[in-house]
């Protein structure tokens, strides 16, 4: 089959493209470096044309309330140029929980997209993933001062990029699941002692102090970010991907 990839440079998108391309079918990584824009439009009928399967993993540049409307404005130009186009299956990556965290604007407007998405003329499958642990060292940037991280004690569930890739790629692959698949990491940490965990692991002088009011996972409600039921448990442990 042939896919096209939009965001297909990053993180996971790059990943996804590979996998895609090493099991025998055609994926074409599309982005705004090669002229690919899915605010303006610019370059997206032309980037969908010919496939099979839209995968959209581009993202907010922001976590702000502008992320709303990059997501809204977003999905309608992909989906518009899927219809157009004749692609029969469009896959995004979400976030595990993003449903149940109303006080952060960027969970929202994941939300939002899934809302489009699903609304939309293409049939679809979601792919929502937990927190990825390779940006857990950015979290604890966001809320260090001097030599101390603060962290909340939110439950976390850390899954491996390379992990979410390969659901993604799967996904894209079969057949639409006019639904949802969860994935997530297989051990849950509070969010405080996965910091301490991981300055243990890369020790430089931080240390980790519980405060419940600190950066953004503070606004999050219980375990709204730990998968529940049916969902698909991912290999990679933190302390293996550490190591």
């Amino acid at each position: 089959m042939k896919f096209a990839v939009i965001g297909g440079t990053g993180l996971i998108g790059s990943q996804v493209v590979k996998k895609l391309n090493a099991a025998g079918h055609q994926a074409v990584p599309h982005s705004m470096s090669t002229g690919v824009d899915v605010i303006t439009g610019q370059g997206v009928q032309e980037a969908v044309a010919g496939a099979d399967v839209i995968v959209n993993l581009t993202n907010s540049p922001t976590f702000d309330d502008a992320s709303l409307a990059f997501f809204q404005t977003s999905m309608e130009n992909v989906l518009t140029a899927g219809q157009k186009g004749g692609v029969g299956h469009a896959v995004i990556l979400s976030i595990v929980g993003t449903d149940g965290v109303p006080d952060l604007a960027y969970y929202r407007a994941k939300a939002l997209q899934e809302d489009v998405l699903k609304a939309g003329p293409v049939p679809y499958s979601i792919v929502r993933a937990t927190q990825f642990m390779e940006f857990v060292a950015a979290v604890l940037s966001w809320t260090t001062e001097g030599d101390v991280v603060r962290l909340p004690t939110t439950p976390i569930q850390p899954i491996a990029a390379q992990d979410v890739s390969d659901a993604v790629a799967e996904v894209a692959a079969g057949t639409p699941l006019n639904g949802t698949l969860n994935v997530g990491g297989p051990d849950v940490f509070p969010l405080d002692d996965l910091g301490r965990i991981t300055l243990t692991a890369r020790p430089d002088g931080r240390s980790v102090v519980t405060d419940g009011t600190a950066g953004m996972f503070a606004a999050v409600s219980g375990d709204v970010l730990t998968t529940k039921g049916d969902a698909r448990i991912a290999p990679t442990h933190y302390a293996d991907w550490l190591s």
